[in-house]
């Protein structure tokens, strides 16, 4: 008698192209851990860069994915583990190694915190649906998301390697930058979802013209742009947040005025 089993496949036969953005999560796993043997050797520096590369390829994997309609079950619960990881588990033991560990078991609890937000965080978003009248809302994250997270939580290195500012207690900055991401994390204020942005073709070459700008300006002035990119996605949220509330004030009175015609 010949017995059924199932096996776990990572690349279904149906779907050989989930291959290429598999590849691509895997990848950013690797980024992340090794940024903690970075971090581990005292190099902070490629620790953070490492983590960089890992949120450009969580960015890139979904993209190519749907590109070339290789998207998988798979690839999604992968890609959370990876987040988890990635911007989870790694900037905090890089946070850790850094600063937070001058307040013993202070900072690894915050630590601790900040990486159980994140999972708290993922799993809430794996579980989100939204409704065929509100598909607006996949422009908005219900609070801030994991790999602009790790960059808020790393921001105070980034700060310090930057040597635009010379500062003092490192430990205290970065404990407050930790609880106040966790925080944002897994509240609901409504964020910007910078993955979803349509580009008219009009606009398409000056938006090519600003990622040159910006990848010159990463590789010459590394951690000054990277500091002033987290400043800049700060002040993003209070605007995403009245931008939400406009676009839902909207979305229901066009459903109310709905109804009226129906009645």
């Amino acid at each position: 008698m010949i017995e059924n089993k199932k096996e776990f496949k990572l690349i279904s036969k149906k779907n050989p192209k989930s291959l290429l953005p598999n590849a691509l999560t895997i990848l950013g796993v690797c980024l992340g851990l090794s940024s903690i043997k970075f971090a581990i050797d005292l190099d902070y520096s490629m620790a953070v860069v490492a983590i960089g590369f890992a949120a450009i390829l969580d960015t890139l994997d979904g993209r190519v994915a749907r590109l070339i309609k290789g998207t998988s079950n798979v690839g999604k619960e992968l890609d959370s583990l990876t987040d988890v990881i990635s911007f989870g588990v790694a900037p905090g033991f890089v946070m850790y190694f850094w600063s937070l560990n001058e307040l013993g078991k202070f900072g690894w609890v915050f630590v601790l915190i900040y990486i159980v937000c994140c999972a708290l965080r993922l799993a809430r978003f794996n579980l989100t649906t939204i409704e065929e009248n509100e598909s607006w809302k996949i422009n908005f994250f219900e609070g801030v998301p994991s790999p602009a997270a790790a960059g808020l939580v790393l921001l105070p290195l980034i700060l310090n390697l930057s040597g635009l500012i010379e500062l003092r207690n490192y430990a205290q900055i970065s404990s407050i930058a930790i609880l106040t991401t966790s925080i944002l994390m897994v509240s609901k204020l409504p964020t910007y979802s910078l993955k979803r942005i349509l580009i008219s073709r009009n606009s398409a070459i000056f938006l090519l013209l600003g990622i040159g700008i910006y990848v010159s300006l990463l590789i010459f002035y590394t951690f000054e742009t990277l500091f002033f990119t987290g400043i800049v996605y700060l002040l993003l949220i209070p605007i995403s947040f009245f931008h939400f509330r406009k676009r839902n004030k909207k979305s229901f009175k066009s459903v109310v005025d709905d109804d009226d015609e129906v009645l």
